[in-house]
Parts: C-alpha cells; sequence; structure tokens
C-alpha cells in the first residue's frame, strides 16, 4: 500500500481545527454551567496546544481563557482562575502581532515583547476588542467581596501567610475584571515577607519592580452641595462636574497623590534576595534602583553587604570608599574600611587612618577602639615574638634590642586605646588582661600591679 504522508501545511490545518473545536465545545459548556464538560475540553485543547497559545486567532484566544479561566473559579481554584481570566483584558491592552512561523503557521502573538521573542519576521500589528469582559464582572465580584475579607481577617489575626495568599487572589481577581491595580500584590508582598515565606515574597517584590509599580495614586475630591461632605469622585465625573462650575453639584475641587513605595519596594526585594542568598539577583536589582535612588543609604549599604557576604571583598572596599565619601559622617562605614584594610599588612597606616576617622566622629565607639588595639599595633605580634627568640638564640644582640625596642615601641601606642575602652567597660577581663600586659611590655610596673589586682578581682568575682 501507498504511504501516505500528510504536508506541513494539512498538518498546522488539522491541528488548529481540533483546537477551536474543542474550545468551542468548552465555552458553550461554561456558559451552560457545565464545568465537567468544560474542563475535560479544556484539557483535550490543552493536550494539542501543548501550551502554544500564539497559535489561537484572539477571538478563540478569548474563549479559551473564558472557558479555562471560570472552569477553575468553578471548582475552587480562584486565584489560578483569575489569573487566567486576567489575559482576557491583556488582549485589549496590548496589540496583537500576527503573521507565520517557518512551519507556515498562522501566528498571533499578544504584545510587542513576544513578537519580539519568537523571532518571527514581517509581523502585521492589529488591534482586538475582548467581548466577554462585561459578563465576568458579574462572576467575578462575589469573588473579590470574599476574597477581600478573607484577607484583611488573615492579617489582623496575624496569619501573614493566608494574608498573602488572599491579597494576591484578589489581586488576580482585579486583573481579571480588567483592573491594572497592583495594591493588593503589594500587600501580598507585605505579608509574605511577614510570614517569613521569603521566595514567595521576593519574587512579587521582582515582579513589582518590573511592572513599574510605585503605589502613587490619584485622588480626586470635592465638596457635596448637599450634604456639606468631602467625596472622592473618578475622575471622568471629576472632571465633568468641575466643568458644569456653579450649576454642578460639588464645589472645592482638589486632588491629591498617595507617597511612593517604590523605593521601599526596591529595598524590600534586595533585603530578601541577601536573606535567600541570590547575591546576583541581588546586584542587579540594586543596581536598577540606584539608578532612580542614588541617594538611598539602604541601597548603599546593601550593595556593600552583597559584596562582603559573596566574597567580593575589592568591591565591598571601593563601595565603602564611596559611601563615606557621600556620607563622611558614619563612624561604621569609616570602621569596616580599617577592618578589611587592615588584612593587607603593607596597608596598616592607611587602616589606622580610617579607624582614626571613626573615632573623630565618635571617641567612644568601642569597634573602633578594638580595631586600633588589636588591627593596628597588636595585629601581628606572634610574628614579631618569633623574630625576637629567633635573634635571641642565634645570639644576634643588637638585632634582638632593636626588635624588642620597635615592639614596646608599638604596643605603648596601643595603651591610650585600652585605657579609654577599660574607662567605658571596667568590668571587661579581656580588655583589663590585654591592659596588663601592655603596662608590662611598656615597663610601667605600677600601672601593671594595679591591672594585675583587678584582673584578679574580676576573676574572683565569676
Amino acid at each position: 500500500m501507498k504511504k501516505i504522508i500528510l504536508s506541513v501545511a494539512l498538518v498546522a490545518f488539522s491541528f488548529s481545527f481540533a483546537q477551536k473545536k474543542e474550545i468551542a465545545a468548552a465555552y458553550k459548556a461554561i456558559e451552560a454551567n457545565d464545568n465537567a464538560t468544560a474542563n475535560s475540553q479544556i484539557a483535550a485543547a490543552d493536550a494539542v496546544l501543548g501550551g502554544k497559545t500564539y497559535l489561537l486567532e484572539p477571538s478563540i484566544l478569548e474563549q479559551y481563557y473564558y472557558a479555562k479561566g471560570l472552569g477553575l473559579l468553578n471548582t475552587g481554584k480562584v486565584s489560578e482562575g483569575a489569573a487566567v481570566l486576567a489575559k482576557i483584558s491583556e488582549l485589549g491592552k496590548n496589540k496583537i502581532y500576527t503573521g507565520k512561523n517557518a512551519e507556515k503557521q498562522k501566528v498571533y502573538y499578544v504584545g510587542k515583547a513576544a513578537a519580539d521573542a519568537s523571532g518571527v519576521a514581517n509581523l502585521k500589528e492589529e488591534s482586538y476588542a475582548p467581548t466577554t469582559t462585561g459578563a465576568l464582572g458579574n462572576k467575578i465580584n462575589p469573588l473579590l467581596t470574599k476574597a477581600n475579607d478573607e484577607a484583611m481577617a488573615a492579617y489582623n489575626a496575624k496569619n501573614h501567610e493566608l494574608a498573602g495568599a488572599k491579597f494576591l487572589e484578589v489581586n488576580n481577581l482585579l486583573n481579571a475584571a480588567g483592573s491594572d491595580e497592583k495594591l493588593y500584590k503589594y500587600y501580598a508582598a507585605i505579608a509574605y515577607n511577614q510570614a517569613k515565606k521569603y521566595d514567595e515574597a521576593s519574587n512579587i517584590y521582582s515582579e513589582l519592580i518590573k511592572e513599574g509599580y510605585t503605589g502613587v495614586k490619584t485622588e480626586y475630591k470635592a465638596k457635596n452641595k448637599k450634604t456639606g461632605q468631602i467625596d472622592n469622585i473618578d475622575k471622568n465625573s471629576w472632571d465633568l462636574f468641575k466643568k458644569m462650575g456653579a450649576t454642578g453639584d460639588y464645589t472645592d475641587f482638589t486632588t491629591s497623590s498617595t507617597p511612593s513605595v517604590e523605593q521601599e519596594i526596591y529595598e524590600s526585594a534586595v533585603a530578601l534576595l541577601i536573606e535567600t542568598q541570590k547575591y546576583d539577583e541581588a546586584l542587579t536589582i540594586i543596581d536598577k534602583g540606584l539608578a532612580k535612588f542614588p541617594d538611598s543609604k539602604i541601597l548603599n549599604e546593601q550593595k556593600g553587604t552583597v559584596y562582603f557576604k559573596s566574597g567580593k571583598l575589592d568591591q565591598f572596599v571601593v563601595n565603602l570608599k564611596d559611601q563615606v565619601a557621600k556620607n563622611p559622617t558614619d563612624k561604621v562605614n569609616w570602621y569596616n574600611l580599617g577592618v578589611l584594610t587592615s588584612k593587607d599588612p603593607s596597608k596598616t597606616a592607611e587602616a589606622e587612618g580610617y579607624f582614626k576617622k571613626s573615632l573623630e566622629i565618635d571617641p567612644n565607639y568601642k569597634d573602633a577602639l578594638q580595631g586600633m588595639i588589636y588591627n593596628v599595633y597588636v595585629n601581628g605580634d606572634d610574628k614579631a615574638i618569633d623574630a625576637i627568640d629567633t635573634a635571641r638564640k642565634a645570639k644576634k644582640m643588637d638585632l634582638f634590642n632593636k626588635l624588642l625596642a620597635e615592639r614596646r615601641d608599638r604596643l605603648s601606642k596601643a595603651i591610650p586605646y585600652a585605657e579609654k575602652y577599660y574607662s567605658l567597660d571596667p568590668k571587661n577581663l579581656e580588655i583589663v588582661s590585654l591592659l596588663k600586659g601592655l603596662y608590662q611590655t611598656a615597663r610601667n610596673d605600677v600601672k601593671f600591679q594595679e591591672m594585675k589586682a583587678v584582673e584578679a578581682a574580676l576573676k574572683a568575682s565569676k
């Protein structure tokens, strides 16, 4: 028997025809409240479609989203169903790019980003107006009210994980109804963060950044002539009443804007990425955030934290120098510079300068006092002792005396800082023992005996 080979065009036709038939059946079933049939037909269409929704012309794609979304909604998968239904409004908000791909299939890409990513050339730009948006309102509103009440109740009960899921559900339902409001998505991120569901919160914050959410919303208000109350009015009505002037029902027209939360979103997103050790992603968002908010102290500090935690110490030092240049009164950054610089023995003098800067800002800053003592003067003392001992054993007395004098001089410089620390924390046994040793090295027997007695008393008390 002769083997029959279908042409590519015929295969594509059969592929598309099967989808249309099943989607049409699902659409009719969901309209008749027959969820079982609708869901089975959508499942069959999905099996053929394989996620290639760009093969469906907009009117069929709308029916697909409508039947699939309501099928999920009606079976209790509210958030998931709402996310699917939200795609219907996207059909009307975006341009549709049509053409044929390499397989000669007719394609329909929703939005320029999808069209560009496809790689298909010579696409034609078209528009589409969804027809099911009105019908969705009656179906969504009761679910929206219920989800909002549940979200607020969960949040007030400090069940933050449930609140996050419910706020996200409210967001998806609003999107399904055609709203661009992302306030509840922002609430979901906050709730998930409080629940320590860091991955969920981080993903939402990252999405809000990509979507350009700022939280800024203009409110339109006017004084009701009949009640004397200030009413919130939608923009179109506000414009209309304002044009009516004295013949209208309102006076004293004002507008106000809610504050931006965009900087906070960047800072929160980075904090969560640091918490989950996603340092490369954190740096990407930090750089994007600093381009918008170059004076953000938090983002600048987070950049240093990322460099430090990811082992990029050279970049960390550069970042710290940038920060002290912008804010020379930050004692912590001067101290951190001192610590990192002191790790290189050839830069001890430079490190000493940084610690001194920190102490100029706060003479009682214990960390900087410790830095001067241990990182600058006591640092490397073991090697100095070994060198002195080696010279003694070799009977090189001139070298021995020279090294001994140098060590005594170096450690003597630590004494004022150790004394200052002791004055701030007189019960610190470690600093008392250190100060006793420093006095002994400096041949100050009176102070040595004094610290020896203090040391004994502290040890006895413990």
